[in-house]
């Protein structure tokens, strides 16, 4: 019979200055990067990275809350597999990523309006 693990996952708040930090510390434990996403949430923005334990099968993530000015640090350079999450949370919410290792400077997808699910901008 087949094992089946089902192990409780780590969701753990973090300061946006730990970020690269705690980003860093996962790796160096041989966590995989998984994936990374963002929402627009009380005139906020949510960042989650998430990384995987390949025995374990356990979950972390890493969450970061920003205010939609506040400039965030990419992690491309730790881990080279966020660049398309990176660019996709800077052209989709407008999340302000500085320093992505391959920036498409919002071309990754060919939409027509702003940062569609991030604040909306006030016409005058």
């Amino acid at each position: 019979m087949v094992e089946i693990k089902n192990p409780e996952n780590i969701l753990e708040e973090i300061e946006l200055s730990d970020l690269l930090k705690r980003a860093l510390e996962l790796k160096k434990d041989g966590l995989r990067f998984s994936q990374a996403c963002a929402a627009y949430v009380n005139d906020k923005f949510e960042l989650s990275y998430s990384f995987s334990n390949y025995e374990t099968y356990q979950l972390h993530t890493l969450r970061v809350v920003v205010d939609v000015e506040q400039e965030v640090p990419s992690i491309t350079e730790i881990v080279p597999a966020a660049v398309f999450y990176e660019n996709e949370m800077k052209e989709v919410f407008g999340v302000k990523i500085k320093m992505i290792s391959l920036d498409y400077e919002n071309k990754l997808y060919r939409i027509r309006q702003e940062a569609p699910l991030g604040p909306k901008k006030e016409e005058n």
